[in-house]
């Protein structure tokens, strides 16, 4: 029996000097990106279902330096703060990643601010509440600030997503929002519910 996929064994069969140049190509980019990953994206790889990577804990973030980083790091910091700084270590990763996975949908923008910022300033448009809430964004809790920063550090750098199974949206279980109804829910952690969104279909 044939360890190939089929795709592979009709291609080979079909034209095998484009099928040999096609997997070359696909194991190049491949390996490429297997150097790329970061300890922790490999570790995560390896093990797809473990959500608890050492990360996730008290101990991990309290090892960690003070950090500082640039307008994108402080973006996805603030939005924890204001969204998430009453969470557990892991509920804030999630809220993290919902950003993060929003970042890398086409249906939203490509950077952490304007994710963020989505909509703020137009009524009922804001993704975020504390965008719009009409209060002044004010930090006065340093020490929770500098413990949402390192997990911004973290998910700025790459660090795996393996919480929310590609959540884009979240809610708390004291809200039940209309879009709830139709979007899977992928997770609950701490005060929240997380969500992906449904794959839209074009039609002809």
């Amino acid at each position: 029996m044939s360890l190939l996929p089929a795709f592979f064994v009709a291609l080979f069969a079909a034209a095998p000097a484009v099928a040999d140049t096609t997997v070359k190509q696909l194991l190049t980019k491949e390996k490429r990106a297997l150097a790329s990953l970061t300890s922790d994206q490999a570790r995560a790889l390896l093990d797809p279902v473990s959500n608890d990577l050492p990360l996730y804990s008290t101990d991990w973030l309290a090892s960690q330096p003070r950090v500082k980083g640039g307008p994108e790091w402080q973006c996805l910091a603030e939005a924890l703060y204001f969204e998430a700084r009453g969470e557990t270590v892991k509920g804030q990763f999630a809220v993290a990643e919902v950003i993060m996975n929003r970042v890398d949908n086409p249906d939203y923008p490509d950077t952490i601010c304007n994710v963020i910022g989505q909509g703020t300033g137009r009524k009922h448009a804001c993704q975020f509440s504390y965008t719009c809430d009409g209060k002044k964004e004010v930090i006065n809790e340093q020490g929770a600030f500098n413990r949402v920063g390192k997990i911004a550090k973290a998910m700025v750098d790459g660090a795996p997503r393996v919480l929310t199974k590609g959540a884009t949206h979240y809610h708390t279980k004291a809200v039940n929002p209309r879009w709830a109804r139709t979007f899977p829910r992928t997770a609950t952690i701490g005060f929240h519910h997380f969500y992906r969104q449904p794959t839209r279909l074009s039609q002809n």
